[in-house]
């Protein structure tokens, strides 16, 4: 009995000890990731490489925000990249035909907003399924957004004062980057500290318990397709100016993207649920790894089958955490 009993703080350390390894696997993993193209591929860490992927990493992380909290929810959104290449396209659109850059941001904006609204309402209001709606209303973006450049790209001959954000520096970082760091910070203070975040994971595991502990999950819903539709927005926004382009077509990378960075960031600290500071940091290991790849000299097909593969092994360990945690 004595030896039942001593033995018991073992086990429970040695389960400890896994759960925190499954934890920061995901961020060791990274590193690990990083200091191998930096030793392969000196260029890999020369300060022009590291703020143009700086730069990337940040527009996409802003993209994938609003995603990272409605399938933290339980829910999807599919239309993310095409609300994003619709702004973008609005954007450069408006600045060719004359508008000044204030009045494009403002038009590009607007256009996730009423695309976040249409999600917001067909599914939170409606009770539509979000998957099937979000494929219509991403054709929808995609369809308006080709319109828009007649099938082609927009050259913009300058870029404003976003361009002008774009390019400012604190130290070595992008500007951008530091504000997209701040904006993660301040979600993963909502996501983890608040109550909203709570019920935000709560949906995903037993909504019918949360609608009766009386908490509004439709009105939560319909916040969450609001923001989703607002940070692709901003995203495109950014987009416009950083490629000092409308590109109609953007939107077809970022969608393995989103999603991989989501799933895959899932397994970092939250196990299987999916959370802000993972999805940051599987965006950046995602465009870190593409930009090894590149350097090595692996081609777009190669790095295409990495994207896929990651997206299924990000898939099939949230789907394995969530079944352990259930059972």
């Amino acid at each position: 009995m004595t030896d039942i009993i001593s033995t018991a703080p073992r086990i429970r350390q040695g389960h400890n000890s896994r759960e925190v390894l499954m934890r920061y696997a995901f961020f060791l993993l990274v590193l690990v990731v990083f200091v191998t193209f930096a030793i392969l591929r000196p260029t890999f860490v020369t300060p022009g490489n590291i703020h143009g992927m700086l730069m990337s990493a940040s527009i996409a992380g802003l993209m994938f925000l609003g995603l990272t909290w409605l399938i933290a929810a339980g829910e999807i959104d599919v239309s993310f990249m095409s609300v994003a290449a619709l702004s973008n396209m609005v954007v450069a659109g408006l600045v060719v035909d004359g508008a000044g850059w204030g009045v494009a941001v403002l038009g590009g904006l607007g256009a996730g907003v009423v695309f976040g609204l249409l999600n917001a309402t067909l599914v939170a209001v409606l009770r539509l399924p979000a998957l099937v709606i979000t494929i219509a209303t991403g054709a929808l973006a995609a369809s308006v957004a080709a319109a828009i450049g007649q099938g082609t790209s927009i050259a913009l001959s300058h870029t404003g004062f976003v361009g002008d954000l774009l390019g400012l520096r604190v130290g070595v970082l992008p500007l951008i980057a530091v504000i997209v760091g701040a904006l993660y910070a301040a979600s993963w203070f909502v996501q983890e500290r608040l109550v909203f975040g709570h019920y935000i994971y709560a949906m995903e595991q037993n909504r019918a318990a949360v609608v009766e502990a009386g908490v509004p999950v439709n009105r939560m819903l319909f916040l969450l397709f609001v923001l989703s539709g607002v940070v692709s927005s901003f995203a495109g926004v950014l987009l416009a100016a950083n490629l000092s382009s409308g590109q109609p077509y953007l939107g077809t990378s970022y969608f393995l993207d989103g999603l991989t960075a989501v799933l895959l960031g899932g397994m970092a600290l939250k196990l299987g649920k999916p959370n802000v500071i993972g999805t940051l940091t599987a965006t950046i290991f995602l465009i870190g790894l593409l930009n090894g790849a590149a350097l090595l000299g692996w081609t777009d097909s190669e790095r295409q089958i990495v994207r896929g593969s990651l997206l299924l092994i990000g898939v099939g360990l949230v789907v394995f955490a969530r079944t352990r945690r259930k059972a």
